[in-house]
């Protein structure tokens, strides 16, 4: 695979830390040979991507707010200025309040259905419209969703249901952006020590439980979930559209847990 990504450049949103599924696709993907820019939100996680964007030689970081329209339209401003257009983009963004990530669905707020809907799966079909302006001789797009999208996953609450908004988009972005041979695909990784993952309540039990009952006895790495990015974004991937590519070690296609972890 080396240097499939040669000469292709791309933006990369949502790194938190060295531990973030987005920093394990960038590190795939510059190893491949892409040149990469960073977004990120507030100082704070400004200060932690700058390091990681040197390590693989970049030094084009983007402040974003993906609720604000002119935040968004200076970050895309940005990129055309400095390099004309963009063959990828990465979507790692999603947001909840912790608060309603433990307990019942049927107790989550109205605010909080709303804002978790915009930022988690409107935000992508923003970027995506944005992005697929600057990709004349066509392009990929990927997203991060999750099997508590289809399947009741405890604690997952509203972001189950933005989940499956979001998945549904690509479709939908898919069908649309074709003709302009942009894809659009997400990546279904099982559960992951992130930053993100942490914020859902029993994270640490659902970690281990995968990691127990998946075919694979184990969770996805950040170099799995980065090499099927690899993929999607180079020539490999030109006839793979409106796919959610699981990574998961085959958790998803189980009916219930081993016959070593049932009771009775």
């Amino acid at each position: 695979m080396a240097g499939w990504m040669a000469g292709k450049r791309g933006l990369v949103m949502g790194v938190a830390n060295d531990r973030s599924i987005a920093w394990g696709i960038a590190k795939a993907l510059a190893g491949e040979g892409a040149e990469l820019a960073f977004s990120y939100q507030g100082e704070a996680f400004g200060k932690r991507v700058e390091p990681l964007a040197a390590s693989v030689g970049s030094d084009f970081l983007v402040d974003v707010d993906v609720t604000n329209d002119e935040s968004l339209a200076a970050c895309f401003s940005a990129l055309k200025d400095r390099w004309g257009g963009l063959d990828f983009l990465v979507h790692a963004i999603a947001y909840s309040d912790k608060n309603e990530l433990t307990g019942r669905f049927i107790n989550t707020s109205r605010a909080n259905f709303a804002n978790s809907l915009a930022i988690s799966c409107f935000s992508f079909i923003d970027v995506a419209r944005r992005a697929s302006e600057l990709m004349p001789e066509g392009g990929s797009l990927i997203t991060l969703t999750y099997g508590g999208s289809n399947r009741v996953t405890p604690n997952y609450n509203v972001m189950g249901v933005a989940k499956a908004a979001l998945e549904s988009a690509v479709r939908y972005l898919a069908n649309d952006l074709g003709p302009q041979k942009v894809r659009v695909n997400a990546i279904s990784p099982g559960p992951m020590k992130t930053l993100a993952g942490a914020a859902i309540g029993g994270a640490r039990a659902t970690f281990r439980h995968t990691e127990a009952n998946a075919p694979m006895r184990a969770n996805a790495t950040l170099e799995a979930i980065g090499g099927t990015a690899v993929y999607l974004c180079s020539e490999a991937g030109a006839c793979t559209t409106g796919e959610i590519i699981r990574v998961d070690g085959g958790y998803h296609v189980l009916g219930m847990p081993q016959q070593e972890h049932l009771g009775g």
